[in-house]
């Protein structure tokens, strides 16, 4: 069973003007689609990843098998973390949540930010929610995902350069200054 291109949650142009449609056209057709592509060769005829799910071949697999599956999923993730109708500050049981483990939104909005921008190279920001069921804040490089790090995953922001250089060239924070314009609290809140 081939691994398929799942479908955006929402149109190509639906995130501008903070993420272009042209980013998306690169970032979701070409990146995305390459890992799925890259990750179907590599199962392909191999008896021991026959059948399993994404997230069984993330936990189990190494090198460019792990790779590929991950960022597949974390790419996945990235697009449903938000929403064209998006941003603002949370409310309810995740607002809560983000106060009590963060102090306030805003010092967590900051401690986000600094952590996406301070991720050297490629990689991810992570809300996560930890083994003992706290709020935290993270950081993977590459293909990282809190999946092999006993995390459940609650929100994330990409910081690959080719989330955001068609947009704003080098300027990462920028570029997180506009993604929380975009942040699917909603995402948040069903993960929680």
């Amino acid at each position: 069973m081939a691994f398929k291109l799942p479908e955006l949650p929402y149109s190509k142009d639906a995130l501008s003007p903070h993420i272009s449609a042209r980013t998306l056209e690169f970032h979701y057709g070409k990146h995305h689609q390459g890992y799925v592509n890259k990750l179907n060769a590599a199962v392909e005829g191999d008896s021991a990843l026959a059948g399993k799910s994404l997230e069984d071949i993330i936990r189990t697999a190494k090198g460019g098998v792990f790779n590929n599956a991950a960022q597949v999923w974390n790419h996945t993730f990235y697009w449903h973390s938000m929403s064209p109708n998006g941003g603002g500050a949370p409310s309810g049981d995740i607002a809560k949540a983000i106060d009590k483990a963060f102090g306030s939104f805003s010092d967590f909005k900051e401690k986000f930010s600094t952590a996406a921008a301070g991720q050297f190279g490629s990689g991810w920001a992570w809300l996560v929610k930890d083994a003992a069921g706290q709020l935290a804040i993270t950081t993977t490089s590459n293909a990282g995902t809190p999946l092999t790090e006993g995390q459940k995953a609650i929100l994330t922001c990409d910081v690959w350069e080719h989330a955001y250089y068609l947009d704003y060239q080098n300027a990462r924070p920028s570029y997180i200054e506009a993604w929380w314009n975009l942040v699917n609290w909603e995402h948040a809140a069903k993960n929680l």
